[in-house]
């Protein structure tokens, strides 16, 4: 009889080890004491297993992973980032790593369906948000909810672009969002109160207050900060310099050839930045579609000290997103203000500086939200395009 259930354990052995992974998963990360729940799905198996996480439905699928022997192990080159994990129980346990040495812990279970909540306040549409904590002197920002039954996907839109898709539920008079799709770890809770006010704690510890926008209007509160007033040129009749290195070593100049009697957009990026992920793709299709107009784009990426010397994440970046523009290493992120001599409260990543056919900035766009802020980033988007248009229909000028 102990023969035989040596056996029987022997042979589970190789069961529980070759446990499948595929499907879709309930995640959490924990970040500053603050647990994060999220999504996550994997595809396949072995050498050819893939994670995806997500920004509302938009995936950000591994770019290389392997999952044997009940570990797994995932990577993400764009991101510059890794998950380390394994698989006992039917739980995954591990940590996720980004640049810098940070490490968050993992932990994952198969996703399962949860009863409905019925009668969840209504709190869609949009709201602005006092009581704000910011460094770059706003004094409120703006909250979109859309809203189906208990189910809620909101984002906190600021100057420099928003938190990505914040999805969550109601449950014991509170709203509790999360988002993590790599980067930019958060949770929202939030609670309606009777005066149709709102609630909102942001990872554990910063208190705000919502109120519906068009009762912030009436009232005349404090608005959110235009991203298009907020950053500009000390001296607008200069033309805007850049001199910085390509990703093979070459200077580029405003002066160079391929700008003369362009638009050129100067857009100040960076691969570590999760609002310059959002703006990229955009980036990328309006350079396609307005090349032969005479539309130039210039990124200029400042990047940590391992990615200057050796800009694989940066590589990454303009891979996943299409990136035909020219891309330029500024230098480390902490000396962008000093190489940004002629910018006039620029603080936000991304910032983008639109440059009429005579070299001069006629435009500056702070920021950039992501498919979260609904109809504010179409806005964004039509914003971008119409100015951009503007300045290729002018007629083109000698370059003093």
């Amino acid at each position: 009889m102990r023969f035989l259930g040596m056996m029987a354990v022997i042979s589970a052995a190789p069961i529980l080890m070759g446990q499948p992974i595929a499907g879709l998963w309930r995640a959490t990360v924990e970040v500053n004491g603050v647990e994060v729940p999220f999504r996550i799905e994997f595809q396949g198996d072995g050498a050819n297993v893939k994670g995806s996480l997500f920004n509302g439905e938009e995936k950000f699928m591994s770019t290389n992973g392997n999952f044997s022997g009940g570990v797994l192990s995932l990577e993400w080159d764009y991101m510059a980032a890794k998950l380390e994990a394994n698989l006992s129980g039917g739980a995954l346990e591990g940590k996720y790593l980004r640049p810098g040495n940070v490490v968050y812990p993992f932990h994952a279970t198969r996703a399962v369906k949860t009863a409905a909540v019925r009668n969840a306040p209504d709190i869609g549409g949009l709201w602005v948000l006092e009581g704000v904590h910011s460094g770059k002197g706003e004094s409120a920002w703006q909250f979109i909810v859309r809203q189906k039954g208990a189910e809620i996907s909101a984002a906190i839109l600021r100057v420099d672009g928003d938190t990505g898709t914040l999805d969550g539920s109601y449950k014991d008079g509170k709203y509790v969002l999360s988002h993590f799709s790599g980067m930019r770890p958060a949770r929202l809770e939030v609670t309606p109160a009777a005066d149709g006010t709102l609630k909102l704690v942001l990872n554990g510890k910063e208190e705000m207050k919502g109120v519906r926008a068009s009762v912030a209007r009436a009232e005349g509160l404090p608005e959110p900060t235009d991203p298009t007033k907020h950053t500009g040129v000390k001296d607008a009749s200069e033309p805007f310099r850049f001199n910085f290195p390509d990703l093979n070593g070459h200077l580029v100049s405003q002066s160079d050839e391929r700008f003369k009697g362009k638009v050129v957009l100067v857009n100040i990026t960076g691969s570590w930045c999760p609002n310059c992920h959002d703006e990229a793709p955009f980036l990328a299709e309006m350079y396609k579609k307005y090349r032969a107009q005479g539309l130039e784009i210039v990124g200029l990426s400042f990047e940590e000290a391992d990615q200057l010397q050796n800009p694989v994440r940066l590589r990454a970046f303009i891979k996943r997103y299409g990136i035909t523009y020219t891309v330029l290493l500024g230098g480390a992120t902490d000396s962008a203000k000093e190489k940004l001599s002629q910018a006039q409260n620029w603080d936000a990543w991304p910032t983008t500086f639109f440059l009429g056919r005579d070299g001069r900035v006629r435009a500056v766009h702070a920021g950039f939200p992501s498919k979260a802020s609904g109809e504010l980033y179409v806005k964004a988007k039509e914003d971008f395009t119409a100015q951009v248009e503007k300045l290729l229909a002018e007629n083109a000028l000698t370059l003093q």
